[in-house]
This record gives C-alpha cells, sequence and structure tokens, in this order.
C-alpha cells in the first residue's frame, strides 16, 4: 500500500489540493500529523472536489512516528541542500527505491514481506526537521532555479507524484530494468531479507537509548546528539527483519548480563 504523509500542514488550501492529488495518481491512503488547520474545513473540501473521499478518510496521528509504525519503506521529501542527515536523491532515485525496484546510496530496495510505503511532506514554512528525516530510509529533493528553490507544498505533492505515477505505469521501464535484474538477482540469493517496519525500528531504538544511557555511554545532555547519529548509521544500513531481531536480542542480552552484574556485585 502507496501512503502520502502531510506533518503539520498549516494550509487548509493545500490538504485539499494533496487529497484531489492522492486521487489523480492513485495513492491509496491520506495521513495527517498534527495539522495547523482544520483538514475537514470548507476550504479543504473546496480544493479536493473529488479527492473528498481522501480527505474524509485520512488518519489522523500525534507524532510522524505514529504514522509510519507500519511502514517499511519511507521516502521523505526535503528542500534543504546543506546538512540534510542522510544524502540526497533524484525524485526519480528515491521513488525507485521506494517501489522497490532501485538504489538509495549504496543500498538496494527489496520488496518487503509487509508493511506500507510512505512518502511524506513536511510543513509549508520550515520543512521537516533532521529528526523527522531521519524516520525515512531515504530523502528526495527537487531540483528548482536558483533564483526561487521554494515550491508551493501541493505543487510538490503534484510534482513527486506525477513521477511515481509514470514509473508505476512502468513508462521509463528500460532504465527500471537496469536495476531490477540485480535486485532480482539478490532476492533468489536471499529470500528472507524484507524491510523491518519503522514502528519496530523505533522500539528497538528506544530499548537501545535505555541501556546505553543505564551503562553510561549515553550521558542525558548528549543523548539527542548521538541517537540521531546511530539513526542516521542504521538508516544507511537499510535493517530487515533479520537484521533488527538480532539487534534486539544483543540490546536485550546486554541489559539481562548488565543487571545480573550488578545484582551479584560484580559490577563495576
Amino acid at each position: 500500500m502507496l501512503l502520502l504523509v502531510l506533518v503539520e500542514p498549516a494550509g487548509p488550501r493545500n490538504v485539499g489540493s494533496v487529497a484531489r492529488l492522492c486521487a489523480n495518481f492513485g495513492i491509496e491512503q491520506l495521513r495527517v500529523v498534527a495539522p495547523r488547520c482544520d483538514p475537514l474545513g470548507a476550504e479543504a473540501r473546496q480544493m479536493a472536489v473529488h479527492g473528498a473521499a481522501h480527505l474524509e478518510q485520512a488518519a489522523t496521528y500525534p507524532t510522524l512516528a505514529a504514522a509510519l509504525a507500519d511502514c517499511s519503506r519511507v521516502v521523505a521529501a526535503t528542500g534543504r541542500l546543506e546538512g540534510p542527515p542522510l544524502p540526497l536523491q533524484s525524485p526519480q532515485e528515491a521513488l525507485k527505491w521506494l517501489l522497490g525496484a532501485g538504489v538509495c546510496g549504496n543500498n538496494p530496495s527489496l520488496q518487503p514481506a509487509e508493511g506500507a510505503a510512505a512518502l511524506v511532506f513536511g510543513r509549508e514554512d520550515r520543512g521537516l526537521s533532521n529528526a523527522e528525516l531521519l524516520q525515512a530510509g531515504c530523502l528526495l529533493h527537487i531540483p528548482t532555479s536558483a533564483v526561487y528553490p521554494s515550491l508551493n507544498l501541493s505543487h510538490a505533492v503534484a510534482v513527486v507524484l506525477h513521477q511515481l505515477w509514470l514509473l508505476r505505469q512502468g513508462q521509463g521501464q528500460g532504465e527500471l530494468l537496469e536495476v531490477v535484474v540485480p535486485i532480482t538477482e539478490a532476492l533468489e540469493a536471499n529470500l528472507e531479507k524484507s524491510l523491518a517496519q519503522r514502528g519496530a525500528i523505533e522500539a528497538a531504538l528506544a530499548d537501545a537509548e535505555a541501556l546505553l544511557l543505564e551503562v553510561g555511554f549515553l550521558l542525558p545532555h548528549t543523548v539527542q546528539a548521538r541517537m540521531a547519529k546511530l539513526r542516521a548509521l542504521l538508516q544507511r544500513a537499510q535493517l530487515t527483519h533479520n537484521d533488527l531481531a538480532l539487534l534486539r536480542g544483543m540490546v536485550c542480552q546486554l541489559r539481562w548480563a548488565c543487571r545480573r552484574g550488578v545484582a551479584t556485585g560484580q559490577g563495576s
């Protein structure tokens, strides 16, 4: 299932326009995170037109993490050229990866056995924060004129969804075949590899953070910066279900060993 997620949209007309675009280009579901407007108000409905069903059925979430919990692949759009926490990809590169037929950085996308795929767009005024961008496996940037690079939210969504539609319809298939062949071989070599869902990754990171604080590797005043680096590392690794199970098992065993050492007087 393909989802589109809007984070804290402030303009109801933008929300309505995006709902219409979801209907235009076959996006199955619209999700809205902590909206700063009424996504079901008159202005939103006026712009949605025949996309009103997407608007009315849009689910609202308190945080981006909650909205992405069931997603295995996430692409986030950003207008920033300097300082993004992950490498920037062109729309075509990022969307091929989203569809399971491309490479993000050095990482192939392997079709997950379960979980949705999501496109995330940020606030009209300041986009997505670094912490939010780090919840994506791939960052998408739309090239524009340097004279005026900023795009309206709904216009950016239109550009990306049109490119996604072309890829889903098989246009540009010659280019897709170049990456599909090695990925198919990879799938045949290891059918167990499927990307972990965001909710499971967030839970594993929370467990790791608690353990690292407990053993003193993290300190309260450095935890945010160090966990951001760890999150970026894991995102670049494109964790599979098996990878994540291994990491969670290690964390659980380390916590048990640490607490057992303290209980038996063996801890330092």
